[in-house]
């Protein structure tokens, strides 16, 4: 890869600059591919096309799908998406839902913007969107990207957040995509037919899980590093490793494959 850039390109990539971002294989119907795909920030020299072609540089946000082939639509995701998955911890009162909130976003300092996903089972869908229609505003102005949890209804009755993450059960009842294209679609999947699934929906990216034993869910087998590998290898969209992991966890995600890490106790948290 750094040959071909240097050769097509004429800029210089120290190897050593290089992360892993997605691996995504690709079934065309008359040829199969294998998309490895990585990251630098520290390329040297100035980019010229030595073969005839046009060049030009663009942010990942400027990106779009109609203009690559089928196959380039989950790493245009990939290259947007953030390494962390903020998911809010259990709470009982939209009150103390966003003060939890706000300390935690207060301490939370991931290096850049973080999805967070507003998921609170215990609330009725009146307290759900109290709570949600201040910690929307209040993600927004740190620059974080505030997700919705639960049934993909209450995006239409929220459009100001940035999308939608759901609940296995509410994605297995689906037949297609249940938001416009525009806003951020997440699904949690646990194997590899619910990640098939959540592909064919249109879903941007999944959570996986759980990798590792967690408290939550104390006896619930999990999936263990090699199996994260395998699924992920087989997934044709951006999978977030969930359950047991932290901060530290995000470059092995990353190097197995995954886009990052989701998760709750590596950030929500109610007081010192």
């Amino acid at each position: 890869m750094i040959r071909e850039i240097a050769e097509e390109t004429g800029l210089k990539v120290p190897e050593d600059s290089l992360t892993p971002v997605i691996g995504i294989r690709h079934n065309y119907g008359d040829k199969r591919v294998f998309l490895d795909v990585w990251h630098t920030r520290d390329a040297i020299g100035e980019a010229e096309g030595r073969e005839g072609q046009p060049v030009d540089w663009l942010t990942p946000a400027e990106l779009r799908d109609d203009q690559f082939p089928a196959a380039n639509r989950p790493i245009i995701r990939a290259l947007r998406l953030p390494p962390f998955l903020a998911i809010s911890g259990p709470f009982t009162d939209p009150g103390n839902g966003l003060e939890i909130l706000e300390n935690s976003l207060d301490r939370f300092n991931p290096g850049g913007p973080a999805m967070v996903v507003l998921r609170a089972p215990g609330l009725s869908e009146h307290a759900y969107l109290a709570f949600a229609e201040q910690a929307v505003g209040r993600c927004r102005e740190l620059g974080h990207l505030p997700l919705l949890h639960g049934p993909s209804g209450r995006y239409t009755r929220m459009p100001s957040a940035a999308g939608i993450h759901l609940p296995w059960r509410e994605a297995e009842t689906l037949e297609s995509r249940p938001v416009p294209v525009s806003v951020w679609f997440g699904v949690s999947c646990h194997d590899e037919a619910q990640l098939a699934h959540a592909a064919a929906l249109g879903a941007d990216f999944a959570t996986l899980g759980p990798v590792l034993p967690t408290d939550s869910h104390p006896g619930r087998p999990a999936l263990g590093w090699p199996r994260f590998q395998s699924l992920v290898a087989s997934a044709t969209l951006p999978v977030y490793g969930l359950g047991g992991l932290g901060p530290e966890d995000v470059l092995r995600a990353r190097e197995l494959g995954g886009q990052g890490v989701a998760g709750i106790r590596y950030w929500w948290r109610e007081s010192d």
